[in-house]
Formats: C-alpha cells, sequence, structure tokens
C-alpha cells in the first residue's frame, strides 16, 4: 500500500512539473489533479493491463486535430507508465516520417502541386514507418534510429539528429492528426470540402490519391496499433484557432526559424480539414478512448469502449 503511495507521490511530482514547465508557453491548465485522476492514470493502468496481457511491446495510437494536445498528453502518460508501471515508453509523430521536401517536390509535379504541401496521407514516408513500427514491436539488440523532421525548414532533419532507441520499448505512443483515419467512400469525395478543393483539386486527383492512400499503405500501419485514443475537439473551427497558438509558441522557441503568419496557417489547415471532419463524424467502434475537449480547451469526458 505504502509502494502505491509513494509511486503516485512521485507521478504527481513529476506530472505537476511537467504541466508548469508547458504553462511557459500557454494559459494555465485547469483542475490538474482532477484531470491527472479522472484522464491520465485510467488511461496508463489500461495500458499497463494490455501490455501484462499480451506480453509484448504495445503500441498505443493518440489522435486528434492539430492544437488538440496530442504532445503534451503523450508525455504526461510516458511519465505515468514510467513512474507507476515501471515501463519503459518511446514516443514518436507520424509527422517525424514526412517524406523530404524534395520527395514532395517530385511528388507535386507528377501526381499534383498539393502534395507539396506536407500532412495529408500521401505526404509520408510509409515504407519507413512500417518498417520502424515492426522493429519496435520484434526490437532486437540492434539500436534503431526514428526520423525526425523540422517544420521550421519544412525537411527531414539529418540522421545524427535521429532518436536513438537502444532498449526494448514495453510502449510506443505513436501520436498524429491522422493516425487511425479511414478512408471515406468515393462518392463522398465528390464535393469540394473547401476553396482549396475547388480552386485546386477540380479533378478530384489530390483527394482521391489521398483516399487511395488511406486505404492501402496506412492501413496495413493503422493495424499494427492495439490501443486507440481520440481527442475530440468541440468542431473544425478550434482546430484553426488551436493551430494559431501554436504557431505563436513556435515563433517563440524557434528565433530566426521560419513560421507561418495567420494566412498562412488558414491555407495550410484546409489541407486537413476534410480527414478531421471525417474523423469527427466516424468515430463509433474505432476507438479504445474517446476524451472530449472544450471549446476552452479542457478535458471535458471521457468515453472508454
Amino acid at each position: 500500500m505504502q509502494s502505491q503511495k509513494l509511486k503516485f507521490n512521485k507521478v504527481k511530482k513529476k506530472y505537476l512539473q511537467f504541466i508548469k514547465s508547458q504553462e511557459v508557453l500557454s494559459e494555465p491548465f485547469r483542475n490538474k489533479l482532477g484531470q491527472l485522476k479522472n484522464f491520465f492514470l485510467p488511461i496508463s493502468k489500461k495500458i499497463f493491463e494490455k501490455k501484462i496481457k499480451k506480453n509484448k511491446t504495445i503500441i498505443v495510437g493518440l489522435t486528434g486535430g492539430q492544437g488538440s494536445g496530442k504532445s503534451t498528453i503523450s508525455y504526461i502518460l510516458k511519465i505515468i507508465l514510467k513512474e507507476r508501471f515501471e515501463l519503459n515508453t518511446v514516443i514518436f509523430s507520424i509527422d517525424d516520417f514526412y517524406k523530404t521536401f524534395h520527395e514532395r517536390k517530385i511528388m507535386a509535379k507528377k501526381v499534383n502541386p498539393l502534395f507539396l504541401t506536407r500532412g495529408v496521407p500521401g505526404t509520408h514516408d510509409t515504407k519507413l514507418l512500417l518498417k520502424c513500427l515492426k522493429q519496435l514491436k520484434n526490437f532486437t539488440k540492434k539500436n534503431l534510429y526514428i526520423p525526425k523532421f523540422d517544420k521550421s525548414i519544412d525537411d527531414r532533419c539529418p540522421k545524427h539528429r535521429w532518436q536513438k532507441i537502444t532498449n526494448k520499448p514495453d510502449i510506443v505512443i505513436f501520436e498524429g492528426w491522422c493516425v487511425a483515419a479511414t478512408p471515406q467512400k468515393n462518392k463522398d469525395l465528390i464535393v469540394p470540402i473547401n476553396i482549396l478543393e475547388k480552386e485546386k483539386d477540380k479533378k478530384k486527383i489530390w483527394r482521391s490519391w489521398v483516399n487511395k492512400e488511406l486505404k492501402t499503405n496506412y492501413k496495413k500501419i493503422f493495424q499494427l496499433v492495439d490501443l486507440k485514443i481520440f481527442l475530440k475537439v468541440p468542431s473544425f473551427d478550434h482546430v484553426y484557432k488551436w493551430r494559431l497558438l501554436q504557431e505563436k509558441k513556435l515563433r517563440m522557441t524557434s528565433k530566426g526559424k521560419k513560421t507561418m503568419n495567420d494566412i498562412q496557417i488558414k491555407n495550410f489547415i484546409m489541407h486537413y480539414e476534410r480527414i478531421t471532419k471525417h474523423m469527427l463524424k466516424n468515430l463509433k467502434g474505432k476507438f479504445d478512448f474517446i476524451i472530449n475537449i472544450d471549446k476552452k480547451h479542457r478535458l471535458k469526458s471521457m468515453k472508454i469502449n
């Protein structure tokens, strides 16, 4: 009993320290201990139970619209899994597997100019991602390197900056805005969803290609995920609002590096609109946890399936 109490106090201390470090760049977190007890601890317990039951590396897919808090929540779960359950956790984002700028430039020329902009399925190196996930599940003694992407230069980092994995992970938190996304029906692709699609994808080449990628390469990747968590934003309008805040943080932390202004972000977000809205509408039976986020960016409620 004492051991569990000590572990909880350790979790609480590290959790509050991390939250405090995050508040430097954003608005204060509300009901910190309530969120720990009502959201993060139950999720971590379920991950731990899954690990014990399967007795293998567990891949947790964490998804939600841009600015929904995926990176912050990933790190909180890592703290709990380490301090309370003594599990070695690796975190990485689907964003780190974007194709290089050069590769996207070729794709933009061959398929559709919209593929120059990173984000949608088709702009990731799916072969490398699938290989990495399989290697993490079946880890050998050989070191494994996970790529890193620098959004401020819109390109992949050189290999010496990649994440080095030296020990077999118990848990892998694989986060990203389109993790576990499913394809749409072909008839749903006909009507453009915004100005971007209407003006720059008149023949439906871009969105059809994206949808085909979800049906094939991304399906293989998402099938490797053992537990799925969805951060449900109130609406797509909030994705834009919160993405603006993200960019503000990036400006503060990436001095001298390239960032986007508000108009550029609005155009950028349009690339994500179709899949984000599709995911918000089609949640039934697809996720183990659905966390509802309110308009003030607070965790409101959670459904466990």
